[in-house]
């Protein structure tokens, strides 16, 4: 990351201390501490700690120039009374009238903005160059948004109408968004189930999306068996870092093929508590319920999977990770539940995006790790369907040294697969 400018610098030295983000939990005593002080508060300064180290950003909305950009982070009213959603934007202070639309960021289930944070900068810079902006936001009951009460009212055996509902929470609150925001078109860069839904956008309103980026998306291919149990989106381990100069593979089948055969061997692994997950998934489980209901215990659960799956991170960078997860984990439950609804046990989608992605007709790019967990024959699937359907500009890649957290595993690889894509001409 670029050293902030000398005005940055100054502004930086002007703006009230945060306390440093609390150690990570590793006894019972530190980890009732960190439950106790867990609130909204807390919440908000801990991704502030987070979005601080970017040299363009500041809360007030006073921010420093650097990239050509100004950053600042606000809730965006939506239609419903106490319905809002958490936004960082990141806008050109040089805006051109050849700009292509802004990219709008989204994260997977349970996570939140703060989990982009290694990838700002070269997005920003991007923006900065292009005169265009960046957004990035918290689905309606994740992250830092409304917590608001989650009900599917169909009946447990209509599977197109669960789906139906749990999809529009997400999306539906997404455009109301965009319209508040004022903006006409958008590129959507969708992590996980936050891809799930960016494919689910485009197809209910095709004319508001400009590209699709899909880094590991879910619920993309029809797999009866799946490959892995969804938990893992939250349990998930670091992948050792790649040296300088990786670049991302073109998907071949070969390649395909090898990271299937690793995604059978740790299956087998697995298979001993399927019975016990599949119950408890149909019945509506959530994973981060088992944070909560530990109560005290809870931080450090926490802190045990933010050591491990962020050991590629500084160790303030940790500390911070954990404080910001910690806060959103211990948050009132609403937007999880979604996750039954969308997805059975093992990963795949009840309505699965590759029976569904042939109506999209613009360009769209997958990238999975090459460690990933995610079926990424779904994104081979994916892309001939569109190909058969006329439509030549779905792309896929292989990052290295990454898994399903490819924009956190590898960021320079990923980073510059997003500027790539980001630019690629729309025909």
């Amino acid at each position: 990351m670029a050293a902030p400018p000398a005005a940055a610098v100054a502004a930086a030295d002007a703006l009230p201390v945060l306390p440093p983000a609390k150690e990570i939990p590793s006894s019972f005593v530190s980890s009732f501490k960190s439950w106790w002080a867990a609130g909204e508060k807390e919440s908000a300064a801990a991704e502030e700690r987070l979005l601080r180290q970017l040299p363009f950003f500041r809360p007030s909305g006073s921010s420093p120039n650097a990239h050509g950009v100004v950053a600042s982070s606000a809730r965006v009213d939506l239609n419903t009374p106490k319905h809002y959603l958490n936004t960082l934007s990141i806008k050109s202070t040089n805006p051109s009238p050849t700009a292509p639309p802004p990219a709008v960021m989204l994260h997977g289930y349970g996570a939140g903005l703060g989990f982009y944070f290694r990838n700002y900068d070269a997005v920003a810079a991007w923006a900065g160059r292009r005169g265009t902006d960046v957004y990035a936001l918290d689905w309606l009951g994740m992250g830092r948004s409304a917590r608001v009460p989650f009900h599917v009212r169909a009946r447990k055996d209509d599977i197109p109408a669960r789906v139906a509902e749990a999809e529009a929470f997400f999306v539906d609150a997404l455009e109301e968004w965009r319209a508040r925001m004022g903006l006409e078109r958008v590129t959507l860069v969708g992590h996980s189930l936050g891809a799930y839904f960016s494919v689910v956008y485009a197809l209910r309103y095709p004319a508001r999306v400009h590209k699709l980026i899909l880094l590991s998306p879910a619920g993309v291919p029809r797999d009866p068996n799946g490959t892995t149990m969804p938990s893992r989106e939250v349990t998930d381990g670091q992948v050792e870092e790649g040296e300088e100069g990786d670049h991302p593979e073109p998907a071949t089948q070969g390649r395909v093929e090898s990271l299937k055969d690793e995604q059978k061997s740790q299956k087998r692994q697995e298979s001993r508590t399927r019975r016990l997950f599949t119950y408890l998934w149909e019945e509506g489980w959530s994973p981060f319920q088992v944070v909560r209901s530990s109560l005290f215990w809870g931080p450090m659960i926490v802190g045990k999977y933010s050591s491990r799956r962020f050991s590629g991170l500084t160790e303030e960078e940790t500390r911070n990770m954990h404080d910001y997860i910690m806060n959103i984990t211990l948050a009132k439950g609403s937007g999880e539940y979604c996750i039954s609804h969308i997805l059975a046990p093992g990963a795949h989608a009840r309505m699965p995006l590759v029976d569904r992605i042939a109506a999209l007709k613009i360009p769209v790019t997958f990238v999975y790790g090459d460690h990933d967990w995610m079926d990424p024959q779904g994104g081979t699937d994916a892309v001939e369907n569109l190909r058969k359907a006329g439509n030549p500009h779905g792309r896929m890649y292989i990052v290295p040294h990454a898994g399903h957290h490819v924009y956190l595993d590898n960021p320079k690889v990923t980073n510059e697969l997003m500027v790539k894509e980001l630019d690629r001409p729309v025909e």
